[in-house]
């Protein structure tokens, strides 16, 4: 199999751990999510992680740039990179989908995130630029900082051709989570799920816990943006985020996210909708499913384990080198 294999966490206190975990079993990229409304904070723990890690590369995925002046991020990644070393990071930047939804925020349009990566880039080459009316640059020496350029490559998680062509300017490749992008030589796909035990039944309380945070975001894209009513149960669905106030819906919404199951969700999360949207299968199911990937022109799978973060990286990564 050529597809490569990474993980994603949501970043948790512990999160520096499983990317040690990680590193051991050869996965060969950590992302680190960037939701401060949920998570820890990005940058502090993928500097504990490459503390203790040796190979594998690291970095947030996805970096949300409304979140943090240019220069902080510039800085973060300076520091990152003198911890791990540049060729164990990477940079992958999204419009914020959990990262600005959950404080009230819809995601940011792609010329922002344009904008944003010039500056960014151009400060990391060591070179002056202007945000917000205001020339500036690293100002950095030796000890506060590695040398300029600081060379390390950026991935864009995008939908859409404005995701595309900011892609084709700013990135080495792209990051999706439905449709893949051939035409890009780094295509990574992220997801969730778990590799439930032979014989193992969907209506289990592990899958229900290692699966139905996937299968949760997906009701919660299509709340956000298109109809969940196509769902199974999914009027009743929708109907009880809609008797929470609009301006706090947004929370609830979210709760959890990608993490655990909230108790709205919970009477939702059927074995059927396990089985459709959880990614909870049994190893041979998996096998299909990474020579479909593969098939689509994906180079990379970015698999997001949840509940026991220990045991799913370990199944994951013993499913797909088996």
């Amino acid at each position: 199999m050529s597809l490569t294999i990474s993980c994603g966490f949501n970043s948790s206190l512990k999160s520096h751990e499983h990317a040690a975990i990680a590193d051991q079993l050869g996965y060969k990229h950590a992302f680190f999510y960037d939701s401060p409304a949920m998570y820890a904070d990005v940058w502090v723990q993928l500097c504990r992680a490459a503390e203790r890690t040796s190979k594998i590369g690291l970095g947030p995925g996805v970096m949300v740039p409304s979140l943090r002046h240019p220069m902080v991020t510039a800085s973060a990644i300076a520091t990152l990179a003198s911890i791990a070393g540049q060729d164990r990071v990477v940079i992958a930047v999204g419009s914020g989908f959990t990262g600005r939804i959950t404080m009230g925020q819809r995601p940011l349009t792609w010329s922002y995130v344009g904008e944003y990566l010039e500056v960014l880039q151009a400060l990391l080459r060591g070179e002056e630029t202007t945000w917000e009316g205001a020339i500036m640059k690293m100002m950095h020496y030796e000890p506060w900082a590695p040398p300029r350029p600081i060379d390390v490559p950026f991935l864009l998680a995008i939908q859409g051709p404005k995701g595309i062509a900011a892609a084709k300017k700013y990135a080495k490749g792209v990051i999706t989570v439905t449709n893949s992008e051939p035409e890009f030589e780094w295509n990574a796909t992220i997801m969730s799920g778990t590799v439930l035990d032979d014989g193992e039944p969907l209506s289990s309380d592990h899958a229900l816990r290692a699966g139905g945070p996937m299968a949760a975001v997906a009701m919660h894209m299509l709340l956000e943006f298109e109809d969940p009513e196509t769902l199974p149960n999914g009027k009743a669905w929708k109907a009880a985020y809609e008797a929470i106030p609009a301006e706090r819906r947004h929370m609830h919404v979210h709760d959890g996210h990608a993490a655990l199951v909230n108790e709205i969700d919970r009477p939702f999360l059927t074995p059927e909708v396990l089985g459709l949207y959880g990614n909870t299968m049994d190893r041979s199911a998996w096998k299909d499913k990474l020579a479909e990937y593969e098939s689509r022109g994906v180079t990379e799978l970015i698999f997001q384990p949840v509940d026991d973060i220990a045991r799913e990286l370990d199944a994951f990564m013993n499913m797909a080198a088996s």
